[in-house]
Order: C-alpha cells, then sequence, then structure tokens
C-alpha cells in the first residue's frame, strides 16, 4: 500500500518553494531539539538523499543501504504516467548500482540522541529495526507527513501517517478508527490496511497502517469489480431511507456550511444547498457508507482483490453512491485537467453511475449535487485555498456548475 497522493500536477516554482519550507518543517517536527537537522557534532541517527533535488524535495530517501535506498523508491508512490515511471525506474536503478551520487547530490544528515527522534520512536513502539523514508507532498490543508518504513532486508511493510495540528490530528485519528472498524465489517470485494501502532508522540496524531502489497502484479480494473467494491462499502453497516431535510445527514451538513457562510463561497454554497432543500428536500434517499475519497490514485487492483488505501474522510450515514460520483469527478479531472468540466460531465453521468446503488431515477442527480454540495464544504472548511491547493479555488470550477445546475431544477 502506498498512502500517497500522486495525481499528476506540474511543479511550479511556487510549488517548489514550498515544498522546501515544508521539507525544514517536516524535519524539525521528526527530529526536535536537541537533534540537529543540520547534521552537527554528535551521533549519526539518519542520512537522507534529497529526490530528486534540495530545491524540488519530494522524497527523503535512507542512504543506509542500497538495497534499502531502493525499496524507499521503488514503493513510496504510484506513478501515473509512463514518464513518471521511467524516471522513478532510473532512480531505482541508480541507487541499486551505487551510481546514485551521479543523481542525488543532495544529503540531509541528522545527528544527536536516537530516542529523541521519530526513527527511535517508532523502532520502540513496533519493536523492530526500521528505516524511514519520507514524502513531501504538494501545498494543501490535509497535507501531512507521511512516512515509508522498511526493514534492513528491504521490506516495505508498514506506512505512517503523523498529524500536526487541528485538521491532519483529527484526519488522522479518523483514519485510525475508520480502519480499525473496517476490520471487523465482513468486506469482501476488496483489503483495507490494518493497524499496526497508533497514538501520540510530542503532540503529534501517530498511525502506523500495513503496507498493502502493491507491487504485485496488476489485474485490469473492470467497472464492474470497481462498482461491487464500492458496494461493499456502501452497505458494510446497513442502508437506512428517509427524506432529505428529514436526515442526519442533512443536519450535519447545513452544520458545516453554516461554519463557513461567512466567507463569500461559502454564502455561495449554503444558498445552494437551502435553495437544492426546497426543490428536493421532500425526496426519500438511501443512505449508507462511503470512502469518502476513492480516486484512481488510492486504489491498486490484483487479480484476486482490489487494494484500497487513506481511509481518512470515511463517514456512514451519507446518501448512497457518493464514493462513485467522486471516483467519476476525479478520474475526469485527472485524465482532461479541466475540472469545470469534469464537474459538468460528472453530473451528467450521474444518472448511470447510481444505478447500482438503489439509487431511484428521480434523485439520481439530486445526490450528485448534494456530493458537490459535500465536496465544497469541504475544501471550504480545510481552507484548502488558503493552503494553496490547486483547486482551492471553488469559484474557478465547482461552484458555477454546481449553482446554475441547481436553478435548473
Amino acid at each position: 500500500m502506498s498512502p500517497v497522493k500522486t495525481a499528476p500536477a506540474e511543479l511550479t516554482v511556487g510549488d517548489a518553494a514550498l515544498r522546501t519550507q515544508y521539507l525544514a518543517e517536516v524535519l524539525a517536527l521528526l527530529y526536535p531539539a536537541p537533534c540537529d537537522t543540520a547534521g552537527g557534532p554528535g551521533e549519526q541517527i539518519a542520512e537522507y538523499l534529497v529526490v530528486p533535488d534540495a530545491r524540488r524535495p519530494r522524497l527523503l530517501v535512507p542512504n543506509t543501504s542500497r538495497r534499502v535506498a531502493a525499496a524507499a523508491v521503488r514503493r513510496y508512490a504510484e506513478p501515473q504516467s509512463r514518464g513518471a515511471r521511467l524516471k522513478r525506474d532510473a532512480v531505482v536503478a541508480a541507487l541499486r548500482t551505487g551510481a546514485s551520487g551521479l543523481l542525488l547530490r543532495d544529503r540531509v544528515r541528522i545527528t544527536g540522541p536516537v530516542s529523541e527522534s521519530i526513527d527511535g520512536h517508532l523502532r520502540e513502539a513496533l519493536h523492530r529495526e526500521l528505516a524511514i523514508s519520507i514524502h513531501i507532498g504538494p501545498a494543501r490543508a490535509n497535507r501531512k507527513p507521511v512516512l515509508q518504513l522498511i526493514t534492513p532486508a528491504g521490506e516495505t511493510f508498514g506506512f505512517g501517517k503523523l498529524g500536526t495540528g487541528p485538521l491532519t490530528r483529527q484526519l488522522v485519528h479518523a483514519e485510525t478508527a475508520a480502519l480499525r472498524a473496517l476490520g471487523t465489517a465482513g468486506l469482501t470485494k476488496l483489503t483495507v490496511p490494518t493497524v499496526l501502532h497508533a497514538g501520540q508522540w510530542r503532540g503529534l496524531q501517530v498511525l502506523v497502517q500495513s503496507a498493502l502489497p502493491v507491487w504485485l502484479p496488476r489485474a485490469p480494473l473492470t467497472p464492474r469489480r470497481l462498482t461491487a467494491a464500492m458496494l461493499d462499502i456502501a452497505g458494510c453497516y446497513g442502508y437506512t431511507s428517509g427524506t432529505l431535510v428529514g436526515s442526519a445527514y442533512w443536519a450535519e451538513l447545513r452544520g458545516r456550511l453554516a461554519a463557513v457562510c461567512d466567507r463569500p463561497e461559502g454564502a455561495a454554497l449554503a444558498s445552494a444547498a437551502e435553495l437544492l432543500a426546497t426543490h428536493a428536500g421532500q425526496h426519500t434517499l438511501r443512505y449508507g457508507a462511503w470512502h469518502g475519497d476513492w480516486a484512481p490514485w488510492n486504489m491498486a487492483n490484483l487479480a484476486d482483490t482490489l487494494l484500497v488505501w487513506d481511509w481518512e474522510r470515511f463517514a456512514r450515514g451519507v446518501p448512497a453512491g457518493f464514493d462513485a460520483v467522486h471516483h467519476e469527478l476525479q478520474r475526469r479531472i485527472q485524465s482532461t485537467g479541466n475540472a469545470t468540466e469534469a464537474v459538468e460531465a460528472t453530473v451528467r453521468r450521474a444518472g448511470e453511475l447510481l444505478a447500482a446503488f438503489g439509487v431511484a431515477d428521480e434523485v439520481r442527480e439530486l445526490t450528485a449535487l448534494l456530493y458537490l454540495i459535500d465536496l465544497a464544504a469541504r475544501y471550504l472548511t480545510d481552507r484548502q485555498a488558503e493552503a494553496g491547493a490547486r483547486l482551492g479555488v471553488l469559484g474557478t470550477w465547482l461552484l458555477p456548475v454546481l449553482i446554475r445546475r441547481v436553478e435548473e431544477l
């Protein structure tokens, strides 16, 4: 399993600067004083190779052995294009042969007492020797340190997530609860990670989950298998039904909207939601569970199962079929880059997408529009625009389509 966001995006100068700043912040969290991230005098805790370089850091690779370093690069993420795979494979080959010095010239050396570092904490918590690689993601409000845990033999056995602020601590805690619950939910159509360790360390919320075997041979993912897996989640705690305005879901969504309506986009979103409820609030909907971020980069299909990770948005009691709509939207944004057209096309396909979820014909567009409101409320609550997220400004893509569609109902 690789719980790393890999949706394709060009690395801009601004994003590179943000990554560099974020790298310094992450190192300070993982190796707090008296550890020294500048490699001063003292016992060495770790040395990392910076991939691709210190100006554009994406990954810190432990420089303990060729085998461990190669594993860190090979298994840290799922490349979404042929070019990305070729670049990754070139770095892996260089690390295996010892030629990495020609490609990876920048290093980070950490010194100090290992007992005060994240390395020491995880070794003690998991009762095993390990090396850590560190993913440096793009700017997002929910960005958090993601650690790949590797054995001395070069086997990836787990991934760690660290909640560092109010939002990310909440998300890591939520994913821990979701994985524990799903472990006893009787799922048959997909495989989820298990919790290896959860707790707190120096004010950070820590989750270590098992690594799903994404390196095994893949099989084509058919629409039938994808839908079956989504249905497995949707019904894992049973279904309920009732009107939109009479549901616990609507009450919770209105509360989230009220919390962001002091901003122009929030006010426009809340207005659209109330208009939608006026037009269609008495319709009966079916409610179940959803993954919350079921996107192409959060899964891998094997011959006998579908591996699915990143469960921090898992929730129960939402309109059935939300996962199908989310997957369609993310797939279209990923493949075309045109977010506005992706929203339009996704809503147009609502009837087809939701048929398998027992959603009545007359409420399929309503369900898709509710999903858009839910997603927009998430972006605003998380303050994605302020964090510099690529699609954080909803007025440039999602809101215009949503408002027009609601007004046309």
